[in-house]
């Protein structure tokens, strides 16, 4: 096979949750752009609609189904949805999150484990779902953070744990189901990403932390996208049970 055609992704079938803005939509039109048709997943559906677009000016097929990851009966009916429009699915993207940034000594109960339920909770039922259908050659990526690698600077117990499990939950998964199953499990830690998620930082706080970045700048949401077509791809087919930091350098210094 010819080296770049080790990442087209023609003929495959994708489900990314939080389609719905940020990293997700460039995850979505990313994998499109290499072939294959998106399952697009999130809570709000109006925004769903405009990820669609994009997948579909790709020439692919994009598919919207309402999902709250909260919830395993709904993880199980968006697999459901692509198992009955595709008939397959072979790539899930993990990437629904939520954050917050309160001291450890006043983040309530509940605030605590809606960042747990929606980041963590919320994969697990959706790879659960999806270890059930996927097929030898299938791939699941979980999109973890530099937060659970180091810390920023931010009282953001939640998340950080959130994202911390998640990267026990890719070891654990890819070495229950990689020999058995054919399905590679990896994760990836973006470092400081432009999204709706980063609109709620303090002001000046993405700037203070560029000294940490030895590439001295943000990421481009398609650099992160390009790196996932890479990672579920055949040209990344010997990678399993790893958590990848694409972070310009911080984990580093």
């Amino acid at each position: 096979m010819p080296i770049l055609d080790r990442f087209r992704l023609d003929g495959r079938v994708a489900i990314v949750t939080g389609a719905s803005s940020g990293l997700g939509v460039a995850f979505a039109r990313g994998l499109a752009e290499a072939g294959a048709d998106v399952v697009l997943a999130s809570r709000r559906m109006d925004r769903l609609q405009e990820t669609a677009g994009l997948v579909e000016r790709a020439g692919r097929r994009a598919l919207a189904v309402p999902t709250d990851v909260a919830q395993p009966a709904q993880c199980q009916a968006a697999v459901d949805a692509a198992m009955q429009e595709f008939g397959r699915v072979d790539i899930l993207v993990n990437n629904a999150g939520i954050g917050t940034a309160y001291p450890a000594t006043q983040e309530t109960p509940d605030q605590f484990r809606q960042v747990i339920d929606v980041n963590l909770n919320g994969s697990y039922w959706m790879a659960q779902a999806c270890g059930k259908v996927m097929q030898r050659g299938s791939s699941i990526v979980n999109i973890s953070s530099i937060l659970g690698l180091t810390s920023t600077g931010l009282p953001q117990a939640a998340y950080s744990a959130s994202k911390a499990g998640l990267i026990g939950l890719t070891r654990d998964l890819a070495q229950q189901w990689t020999g058995r199953k054919g399905i590679r499990v990896n994760a990836l830690a973006p470092g400081f990403f432009v999204s709706e998620m980063t609109d709620h930082y303090p002001d000046g706080y993405l700037q203070s932390q560029l000294p940490r970045v030895l590439l001295g700048r943000s990421g481009d949401p398609e650099e992160l996208a390009a790196t996932l077509v890479w990672l579920v791809s055949d040209a990344g087919g010997y990678v399993t049970g790893q958590t990848l930091a694409v972070d310009g350098g911080v984990t580093v210094t």
